[in-house]
């Protein structure tokens, strides 16, 4: 049974004002699962924890995002910050073509990880006015309580 988390509608109105939110926090804490369950239609995934995809991120990840389409929700992103810049001119090619054709930019990228502080440093020098940060506890006597 799945536990509704009370953090999911910031998410999801930090979509609208980030690019790319990054979801962090203690492992087995849940991120992924209430990602994948409040993640729009359409929207992608992949986990670095499969060594061939971290293999191929860490190789070459421009080459990784171009075999991954966007919106992409991609787990444990501590063990590839090389795709960070990547990302980082993703999202700015899409800022100006929004901004040409006067649309609004969507979430492009969910990012989760389990290094805080390492992950923390590593998006927000890789990408500064872009990202959204939020930290994932263990469930809430709240949240237990509303199931």
């Amino acid at each position: 049974m799945y536990i509704k988390r009370t953090i999911e509608n910031t998410i999801m109105k930090m979509s609208k004002e980030f690019p790319v939110i990054v979801v962090s926090g203690a492992r087995q804490v849940g991120k992924l699962t209430m990602l994948q369950m409040i993640k729009e239609e359409g929207m992608g995934y992949v986990t670095l924890d499969d060594l061939d995809a971290r293999n191929l991120a860490l190789s070459d990840p421009k080459y990784f995002l171009e075999q991954y389409s966007y919106p992409l929700l991609i787990d444990e992103i501590q063990y590839a910050p090389e795709l960070l810049p990547y990302i980082k001119m993703i999202v700015d090619d899409e800022r100006f073509k929004n901004l040409k054709d006067n649309k609004e930019l969507k979430s492009l990228f969910w990012l989760t990880g389990s290094q805080q502080f390492k992950l923390m440093k590593d998006a927000s020098e890789s990408l500064a006015g872009r990202v959204g940060f939020l930290n994932l506890y263990s469930l809430s006597n709240s949240e237990i309580n509303n199931c």
